[in-house]
């Protein structure tokens, strides 16, 4: 798309989740760190809703008590978009549409719909490619996984992900796409593995329809 791409090698995890157990101040010098790595760039685009969101949502909260922290977090939150939000925003347009005949359900995750809002730009993007996806049914319901949930809570976790599954099958799906990387990792291991039933993040069903690498 002629933009010119850079993946800072000192970058780290985002903090969310230390920030979402509690510990506050390891959160917040995590924030502070990745503010200063990340403040000159035009535009921070992350392949995952939830990272996103604790850019977008959560540093301005985090660091609303020191006004020169506080600053710069709103001024990285505004330039921060999720993949499938940034390449609709930019216009971006497949090379050639897909010839793949699969039928594909589409997770969209709790922080695509609610911290992000971005999940209409995935399915969007998906269908100019040609591909055939569509929504399971109780679509805004959790996947299972919410980051340290899956830990703390395993037998829920675990079972909300089986629905999850179960709407999917529904669909007759042959594979499931996401634009969270948590959720595609959560339900690859509840349903078994990748033989089981294949995910996909959405910029790997993207590049291939981009003049990018072919899908597996």
């Amino acid at each position: 798309m002629g933009h010119r791409l850079s993946v800072p090698r000192d970058q780290t995890c985002c903090g969310q989740p230390g920030y979402n157990g509690g510990h506050r101040q390891q959160a917040r010098a995590v924030a502070r760190s990745q503010l200063q790595l990340l403040a000159d760039f035009d535009f921070v685009v992350v392949p995952s809703a939830s990272c996103a969101g604790m850019f977008i949502n959560h540093y301005p909260l985090l660091l609303a008590d020191d006004p020169h922290w506080h600053e710069a977090a709103l001024d990285l939150a505004g330039r921060t978009r999720e993949l499938s939000q940034f390449l609709r925003q930019q216009q971006w347009q497949p090379q050639r549409r897909t010839s793949d005949p699969r039928r594909l359900a589409h997770h969209t995750s709790c922080a695509s719909r609610r911290e992000t809002r971005s999940h209409s730009d995935t399915r969007q993007l998906l269908l100019a490619a040609g591909y055939q996806v569509e929504e399971p049914a109780n679509a805004e319901i959790c996947c299972g996984f919410g980051g340290s949930f899956a830990a703390k809570f395993d037998r829920l976790s675990q079972r909300l992900g089986h629905q999850k599954l179960d709407a999917c099958a529904a669909l007759a799906a042959e594979a499931v796409v996401s634009a969270d990387l948590g959720c595609l990792l959560h339900l690859e291991s509840v349903a078994g593995g990748p033989r089981q039933l294949p995910v996909y993040h959405v910029a790997e069903l993207l590049a291939p329809v981009s003049g990018g690498r072919r899908t597996p």
